[in-house]
């Protein structure tokens, strides 16, 4: 008995997360056998660790076509290889299968593939429901998030935390890197201008793991009531947040390259102005027009694609600027937005009131059409970011 307790110890190194302010119900759990390849393991692809745990339960799982290990099979058939216990599949923004445009209402059903019930995240039910919850003894969650605060599959964690909580049930969150890894920039929330794109005191880009963020969630106590769900991270393997990553799949319809993950957090907050961002065109995401800024030598007509049913000046003509070529950014770059601004034909109808839900604060938009200077905006945000990364040292685990 004791060799096989020495045994599970050396294949599993389990602790306890003792920041003063981090929840002592979340469990990280970490690889200590030596790894010589030195390839990125993801949570998913460290499957002897959250294995055991499943065994025997009846599992519900929040995923979408994010959800796969390195060999690009889905976590959901691997299970069910594994003859795991799956009830129910619970889906975020864009589905299970990760092909609905931004927005667009996703409806409950079956999956084609495994027969499995799809509950949809997304919409009026953006919190799994007692009842959805009731055959269920475990939750997994696996989402491949970007670092920004209004890419919504952290909200969805917010929810399913919250609904794990009330219900007295354990979420494993496999844990998979950040592609923007290191930047903290951008604006911090403030609480009046709370969404489903932005529901906490964090700037745009965190700079976190979705692992790392839901130990946040629970340490801060942001829960509904300082409620606490009962949370274990399986972490990623030789993974730190400055190495670069490209993802396996798209996290989303209209982030198809590592150049539109890159650029979206900055080029998203032309998501509240008039000015498109490239949705309707292959390159969302990497250029951004419109109408009514000056004419250039690019140009470009969105129409209707996979991804954007109507986007934005679908079949009208957009001057604006390529960056597909761009060099990488390491902050939230604001040249683009300051450009189009002073740029655009009517100021007084660039913005509209959906920036101030991206950006989080009404200060941004206010220091563009008062003319502030980038070096002074960038100013403005200096002790928020400080204070939030002297919070974000508790929860980091790589």
């Amino acid at each position: 008995m004791f060799q096989s307790f020495k045994k599970i110890t050396f294949i599993l190194f389990l602790i306890i997360s003792n920041a003063s302010n981090a929840n002592s119900s979340t469990e990280i759990i970490e690889n200590k056998i030596n790894d010589s390849s030195n390839e990125i393991k993801t949570g998913a692809d460290n499957f002897e660790k959250y294995i055991p745990l499943l065994k025997d339960k009846k599992v519900g799982i929040v995923t979408n076509q994010t959800g796969i290990l390195s060999n690009k099979k889905h976590l959901v058939d691997f299970l069910l290889e594994k003859k795991i216990n799956i009830k129910t599949i619970f889906a975020p923004e864009h589905g299970f299968r990760g092909t609905a445009d931004a927005g667009e209402h996703v409806i409950d059903g079956k999956d084609a593939k495994t027969g499995l019930s799809i509950v949809s995240l997304y919409g009026e039910n953006r919190k799994p429901k007692k009842e959805q919850l009731a055959a269920i003894d475990v939750l997994v969650f696996d989402l491949q998030d970007v670092g920004a605060r209004f890419y919504t599959y952290i909200s969805s964690l917010h929810y399913v935390m919250e609904a794990c909580a009330e219900n007295n049930i354990p979420l494993i969150i496999l844990d998979r890197p950040n592609p923007n890894g290191s930047i903290v920039d951008g604006p911090i929330l403030e609480k009046e201008f709370t969404s489903f794109v932005g529901m906490h005191a964090i700037p745009i880009l965190h700079g976190m793991t979705i692992g790392e963020y839901g130990q946040m969630i629970n340490g801060e106590k942001w829960l509904k009531n300082g409620i606490q769900c009962k949370l274990i991270v399986i972490s990623c393997t030789n993974y730190k947040r400055d190495m670069p990553y490209s993802l396996l799949v798209k996290p989303s319809p209209n982030l198809p390259n590592d150049q539109a993950i890159n650029l979206y957090a900055s080029l998203c907050l032309f998501e509240g102005t008039n000015v498109s961002l490239g949705r309707g065109t292959e390159k969302q995401f990497q250029i951004y027009g419109s109408p009514y800024l000056t004419k250039t030598n690019f140009k470009f007509t969105p129409k209707p694609n996979f991804g954007a049913k109507d986007p934005v000046y679908n079949g009208k003509e957009c001057y604006g600027e390529d960056l597909s070529k761009a060099p990488k950014v390491n902050q939230l770059e604001l040249k683009w937005l300051l450009k189009a601004y002073q740029n655009t034909t009517d100021k007084s109808k660039f913005f509209i009131p959906f920036f101030t839900k991206l950006a989080g604060t009404k200060k941004l938009q206010q220091q563009i059409e008062a003319g502030v200077s980038e070096k002074d905006i960038r100013d403005s945000w200096k002790k928020g970011l400080e204070d939030f990364k002297t919070m974000r040292k508790a929860y980091m685990l790589y």
